[in-house]
């Protein structure tokens, strides 16, 4: 069934995140998702906190900077807060953005080389397998995580570019699009992850997670996004961000799902006042569309 969460932005001090939560699983919504954006919220930390705080909210990482850890410690991250909460986390990483790559030396050649090696080694990892490995930039001599988890997380992987869409469809369980994606790109990147699943030998799909811009409200929370969408110079005109009441958000929403999206995140501006009102609203709009 297609299914609606929203992002708890980093732009939000992280004492804050706590009532977020409260506020989001008391109105039932499904999914809050967290970013790891350079320097604010660490992923795994505020995770944790966000799932132990719920009783039964999902909470995905979207994403985790690859370049940022060791794939040895992103397994143990993750089989720990997976075993405490069994089925309620969704790990994402991707190749963070660059320029904060930089920023810690951190930074890697080939990105993509990073994703074909790193991906694989995790997921072997959390799947409890020993694992060997000597790569470009991922080498692992008989790691073997002590405390796997019970139930193994689909590991997403997020993409843009075509080769990097291709590649997540390869190596990964599923795909985080980015903010500013349109309904076309959706598709277009379906396109691309299915040939990357297929060349892989893969059966089945991978499900897709995107981001886009939301806001409630009349006139006031229209201008608002279509200022965020220029903040982050998008253009306003591709039907990039989903503004008005419930039901419109709804009809939105559903171009996505339309197009391909199994799961679409309702980011919302970085002055968001009321973060609170905005989980409830998105719980609103899922359903909706229910």
């Amino acid at each position: 069934m297609p299914n609606v969460g929203a992002v708890f932005q980093p732009s939000f001090p992280p004492e804050r995140l706590r009532s977020v939560v409260e506020a989001a699983d008391e109105a039932g919504l499904s999914e809050l998702w967290l970013w790891e954006d350079c320097f604010r919220e660490s992923a795994f930390a505020t995770a944790a906190a966000a799932l132990a705080w719920s009783e039964r909210l999902r909470v995905g990482i979207g994403i985790a900077p690859m370049p940022f850890r060791n794939v040895a410690a992103t397994a143990m991250e993750i089989a720990t807060i997976a075993r405490i909460f069994p089925g309620r986390l969704l790990p994402g990483v991707g190749h963070g953005v660059l320029r904060w790559m930089d920023q810690i030396g951190a930074r890697v050649q080939s990105p993509l080389t990073l994703m074909r090696e790193y991906a694989p080694a995790l997921r072997a990892l959390l799947a409890g397998e020993e694992v060997s490995t000597s790569g470009r930039y991922v080498s692992l001599d008989r790691v073997k995580l002590d405390w796997p988890p019970a139930v193994v997380p689909d590991l997403l992987a997020a993409g843009e570019g075509p080769k990097t869409l291709a590649l997540t469809g390869e190596v990964a369980d599923g795909t985080i699009l980015t903010g500013g994606t349109s309904v076309e790109g959706v598709a277009r990147a379906a396109s691309l992850i299915a040939e990357g699943r297929a060349a892989a030998g893969r059966d089945g799909r991978s499900p897709i997670t995107v981001y886009v811009f939301a806001a409630f409200g009349g006139a006031a929370a229209r201008e608002a996004v279509q200022a965020e969408l220029a903040e982050w110079k998008l253009p306003t005109d591709q039907g990039l961000a989903a503004a008005g009441g419930v039901e419109e958000v709804a009809e939105h929403v559903a171009r996505f799902h339309a197009a391909g999206a199994d799961t679409v995140v309702l980011q919302p501006i970085a002055t968001e006042p009321d973060p609170e009102e905005f989980v409830r609203r998105v719980a609103a709009v899922g359903r909706a569309l229910a």
